[in-house]
């Protein structure tokens, strides 16, 4: 398996003493199964211990920006950034797509565009360094991304969080019945279908969606109607987050 990686590691900042972690980081399954069916040389194993690494750095980046959060506003933060979407995000900012090493039935169904991919990649990326260079490096590497996307964030006026647990405590709050999400159809072919989601209030239908999984749908539906229920109280953050003011 050939990869260029003295581009990303020029991207990156810093050279791998251990190549293969570097590699082993890129491979998605779809590749290694079709070069070494019998040998695990993809990323999940990295992916596992990444999701673990970048949870650490988080913690330490979201306790050292906001001292004054509770644990639970703290852990909203903390899930939020280390969402599929968001870690996507930050594998696109350094253009991890195009170093990922995919077979070609996930190749041709548009797997680099694929956040679920992407932010596999770039955790066991992230593990990789870990493993690597260590923490330090790991952290000084990721921390950059969360001060450009959080640091505009007053955490005493805005609370973070998702749109369909938010759209439950608004119906909580207003003592009414929680939200029901239906699935209406689906469209497309298996490895690229389109959900169409509408979430109601009792058999009073709020708003509908669609998105590239039934949750994304399903997320993308309570927030058109929490738009419609709060208005300008609500800041978009990202697709599956949001700032509500408190």
């Amino acid at each position: 398996m050939k990869i260029h990686s003295p581009k990303l590691e020029k991207i990156l900042g810093l050279s791998f003493q251990n190549q293969r972690l570097l590699l082993q980081a890129l491979t998605h399954s779809s590749y290694a199964y079709e070069h070494h069916p019998k040998a695990s040389a993809d990323n999940e194993v990295l992916e596992f211990l990444g999701d673990s690494v970048i949870g650490l750095i988080l913690a330490d980046f979201f306790c050292s920006a906001y001292p004054d959060l509770s644990e639970g506003e703290l852990s909203k933060y903390k899930s939020a950034a280390a969402s599929t979407l968001s870690l996507s995000q930050f594998a696109q900012k350094i253009k991890l797509d195009k170093y990922i090493l995919l077979g070609k039935g996930e190749e041709r169904s548009g797997g680099r565009k694929k956040r679920t991919i992407l932010a596999g990649a770039f955790e066991a990326l992230l593990a990789a360094v870990y493993l690597d260079q260590g923490y330090e490096v790991a952290k000084n590497l990721f921390f950059p991304f969360l001060k450009k996307s959080y640091k505009k964030v007053d955490s005493r006026k805005f609370l973070i969080n998702n749109y369909k647990s938010a759209l439950q405590e608004h119906f909580q709050k207003e003592s009414l019945p929680a939200p029901v999400y239906k699935t209406l159809t689906s469209i497309g072919p298996d490895h690229r279908k389109t959900f169409i989601v509408e979430v109601c209030l009792g058999h009073y239908p709020l708003a509908k969606a669609k998105g590239f999984s039934k949750k994304n749908a399903e997320q993308r539906a309570a927030q058109i109607a929490l738009k419609s229920l709060l208005g300008k109280k609500m800041k978009t953050l990202t697709a599956e987050t949001f700032i509500l003011k408190k």
